[in-house]
């Protein structure tokens, strides 16, 4: 009885399957990078420093719009195991995650002096010119729905910063440890014996920007960690792909010997 051979071809492409889900997800991030950018854009629109913020919202805009269709490109690659679409997805990873990196390490502090300190320095001038009524009513209506958003009153002392004249904004909807109950001579909004906030709003918005800003430049650097994360995986992809094909023209060949038989 002559002895029986068999010969298995496993799947030699394991990390097809991951990689395009991957770049699923990559998809949906690049969606939300632009959906944020088109928002920061607008606010930037309605201020002053459009300027200095253009050059970063533009790498923005290719970044997303560029992984965006190099994901599209890597799925189309792994499916029809194509590898020059496969190497054309690792190019564009490799130089968008390394433009994502070293524009962030860049820009992180002028960012931060832009956003943060020019921002609390803006309004710590604010807070010089007391009572906070006398400001203008650009300035008083933004302080107004800090108050409301917040739960606060004032920006470094508390209702003290208003004077005499406390809005609305200030006063507690309901009891809270937060709340005290107002004495003085106080008119407008505020009438004595009532409750208003007591914490002061300065820190508490200071607190939400440097959440907010650490928050992005965390995104960012997650964003380029998992670009290399791709890239890393197309070119292990394309290793397997190769070696599929030419264990499979090894077999077309005939050439293949199996120990044992002759």
């Amino acid at each position: 009885m002559q002895p029986t051979t068999v010969i298995v071809v496993a799947d030699k492409t394991s990390l097809k399957r991951p990689f395009i889900f991957l770049n699923a997800v990559n998809m949906a991030l690049c969606f939300f990078m632009l959906a944020v950018t088109v928002s920061s854009h607008r606010y930037l629109l309605g201020g002053t420093k459009v300027r200095l913020s253009l050059s970063g919202l533009v790498c923005l805009y290719i970044l997303g719009f560029g992984c965006l269709l190099l994901s599209v490109l890597g799925v189309c690659g792994a499916c029809k195991e194509k590898r020059w679409c496969l190497i054309l997805f690792a190019v564009g990873m490799a130089a968008a995650s390394q433009t994502m990196l070293v524009k962030t390490a860049l820009t992180y502090q002028p960012i931060y002096e832009a956003e943060v300190v020019d921002r609390e320095s803006s309004l710590r001038e604010s807070a010089l010119k007391m009572p906070l009524g006398e400001n203008s009513l650009v300035n008083r209506t933004l302080l107004e729905h800090m108050q409301a958003y917040y739960k606060c009153c004032g920006l470094v002392e508390g209702y003290k910063d208003w004077g005499s004249s406390i809005p609305a904004s200030c006063l507690c909807e309901y009891p809270e440890r937060r709340c005290v109950r107002l004495r003085g001579n106080f008119t407008v909004g505020a009438q004595k014996k009532q409750l208003i906030y007591q914490e002061p709003c300065l820190p508490l918005y200071m607190a939400s920007v440097k959440r907010a800003f650490s928050i992005a430049i965390g995104f960012k650097f997650g964003s380029a960690m998992f670009w290399v994360v791709l890239l890393v995986l197309s070119i292990k992809l394309m290793v397997q792909i190769k070696r599929k094909k030419e264990f499979l023209a090894l077999l077309q060949t005939h050439k293949y010997c199996v120990p044992g038989t002759s």
